[in-house]
């Protein structure tokens, strides 16, 4: 399967976003793209950094206007299309929602971001109530999507959860970067752990891992901070963990990488971990601590 990773820099204009986003996935889809994954929240600026009730207003419903837009390019150009919106579902509901377009332009389905963080310019808390789908792959013609989004790729549960839903491959569209205090061995660190968590989400599940992330800087309204620098290095590991495909941090690219989804199952039978998993012991897993 061939999948197309869309890296962007986004600015105040919606529109001039939407354009932008646009014209990288026809591209994509020029070079033969099957599958098309875009960043987290990728229709607008990265509104987290403050808590501001007005940003309110950027949350759309589902279906809504973005699903009618980019269900239209994934029609005309018959890709599976893996979005990422700002969900309102009811007054004072609002949710970070992954929807997914399959090439006839419908919806095949959605995911709620499960983990929600509360840190220093990301104060996703204020704005998003937790999702309450669960860890469901959602089936398209170009096989069962494992999506998740940003903060859940630091979890090997929810990885694990989709695997065991018979997911093909994890998909992660992320907004993640540093501060610009952050000492530069300090943001090595940083990018380091996040690939290496994905590489193992890839390995102990014996999956391939699609993760799309934003580049360039956005300033902090609030001039609490400098602001976050996101680090792009969007990637694609196969099941062994091995890079595909991989961007740089500081431009905007489009990523085309072929997947074997096959070699996934030849992976498992010399790694079975699935075989080997503990399951009579592992009811601990849903305590918060052991004291």
């Amino acid at each position: 399967m061939t999948v197309g990773l869309v890296q962007q820099q986004n600015s105040a204009d919606t529109s001039d976003n939407l354009k932008k986003l646009e014209h990288n996935i026809r591209q994509c889809a020029q070079q033969g793209a099957e599958l098309v994954v875009l960043q987290e929240l990728h229709n607008s600026l990265y509104f987290c950094q403050t808590e501001d009730t007005s940003q309110f207003d950027l949350a759309e419903p589902i279906p809504g206007p973005s699903t009618e837009y980019f269900g239209n390019i994934a029609r005309e150009l018959s890709i599976v299309l893996v979005t990422s919106l700002f969900e309102r579902r009811a007054a004072g509901i609002y949710h970070n929602t992954a929807v997914v377009l399959e090439k006839d332009g419908s919806i095949a389905g959605k995911y709620r971001k499960m983990h929600i963080p509360d840190d220093p310019a990301y104060y996703e808390k204020f704005y998003f109530t937790p999702g309450d789908l669960g860890f469901n792959p959602i089936e398209t013609s170009a096989g069962k999507l494992g999506v998740l989004i940003c903060w859940d790729q630091w979890y090997p549960e929810a990885a694990r959860l989709m695997a065991l839903a018979g997911a093909d491959l994890l998909i992660y569209p992320t907004a993640i970067g540093w501060e610009s205090t952050d000492l530069a061995d300090e943001q090595q660190r940083q990018q380091d752990a996040w690939v290496i968590s994905q590489r193992g989400h890839a390995v102990a599940n014996g999956l391939p891992v699609v993760s799309v992330n934003r580049v360039g800087h956005e300033t902090d309204p609030s001039e609490q901070t400098n602001g976050i620098r996101f680090w792009g290095h969007s990637f694609v590991t196969g099941p062994q963990g091995e890079i595909l495909v991989t961007a740089s941090s500081d431009k905007e690219e489009n990523l085309i990488a072929e997947i074997d989804l096959a070699h996934s199952e030849n992976v498992r039978r010399i790694w079975p971990f699935f075989r080997d998993r503990r399951i009579d012991a592992f009811g601990d897993l849903t305590k918060r601590f052991r004291d």
